[in-house]
C-alpha cells in the first residue's frame, strides 16, 4: 500500500489507483453492484453514506467541461441537512453504470446501488479479507470503506495536484479545514517528479 498510518484509534490506509483496481474486482466477484459501489467510492470519492443515492438520472454529461458529472445528495461538513453537490465520473466508471443499468434494467429513478450504508461498509471488508486472504497481505485487513475515498482525494490532490476548491466542490468538502487533512505526504515518485532536474 502507498501508506498505512496505524497510529491512532483508527488504521488510516491510501490505496494506489492499481490496489483500487484489485479491490474493486474483489468485490465484483460477489456481485456487480458491490463494484459499482467499490467504484463510486474509490474512483469518484462519494462516502459510504453516498453510494446509494445516485442513478441514471443523476448522472448527466457536461458538454461545458467535457466530462461526466451527477448529483449526490451526502454530508453537509458544516453541520446540519444534507448537502447536494455535482461529484465527477470518469468516464470508465459512467461505462460501466450505463451498461450495469441497461443490464439490470434499471429505472431512471432507481438507485445504482440500493443497499444500506452498513451493506457498502461490509462488502468493502469482504473484498479487502478476500485480497488478504489471497496475497497473504495483512495490511488488506485494515482498508475501509473510508479509505477510498481518503484514497481518492489524496490521488488529486497530491498526486494528480487538482486544485483544492475544485476537490472541495466535487467531493463535498465545505471549507478548506475540512479537506485539509487529506494533503497526505506525496509519494517518492511524486516528489522525483517534482524535484527532478528540469
Amino acid at each position: 500500500m502507498v501508506r498505512v498510518d496505524d497510529s491512532g484509534d483508527v488504521t488510516k490506509c491510501w490505496l494506489s489507483p492499481d490496489e483500487l483496481t484489485t479491490l474493486e474486482r474483489s468485490a465484483g466477484k460477489d456481485g456487480w453492484e458491490r463494484e459499482i459501489a467499490v467504484q463510486l467510492m474509490g474512483q469518484c470519492g462519494l462516502r459510504a453514506s453516498e453510494v446509494g443515492y445516485p442513478g441514471d438520472h443523476h448522472l448527466r454529461y457536461s458538454e461545458d467541461g467535457s466530462v461526466w458529472l451527477f448529483e449526490v445528495r451526502g454530508k453537509n461538513t458544516k453541520g446540519g441537512d444534507r448537502k447536494t453537490r455535482d461529484a465527477w465520473m470518469p468516464d470508465n466508471v459512467a461505462d460501466d453504470v450505463h451498461k450495469y443499468s441497461r443490464e439490470r434494467q434499471l429505472d431512471p429513478s432507481e438507485s445504482w446501488v440500493n443497499v444500506s450504508t452498513p451493506s457498502v461498509r461490509r462488502w468493502v471488508k469482504e473484498a479487502a479479507k478476500t485480497i488478504a486472504d489471497n496475497l497473504d497481505e495483512p495490511r488488506w485487513r485494515s482498508v475501509s470503506s473510508h479509505d477510498l475515498r481518503r484514497s481518492w482525494a489524496t490521488y488529486h490532490l497530491v498526486e494528480r495536484q487538482v486544485d483544492v476548491r475544485t476537490m472541495m466542490s466535487i467531493g463535498g468538502w465545505s471549507d478548506y479545514s475540512a479537506i485539509e487533512p487529506y494533503l497526505a505526504e506525496p509519494t517518492e515518485a511524486r516528489i522525483g517528479e517534482a524535484m527532478g532536474e528540469r
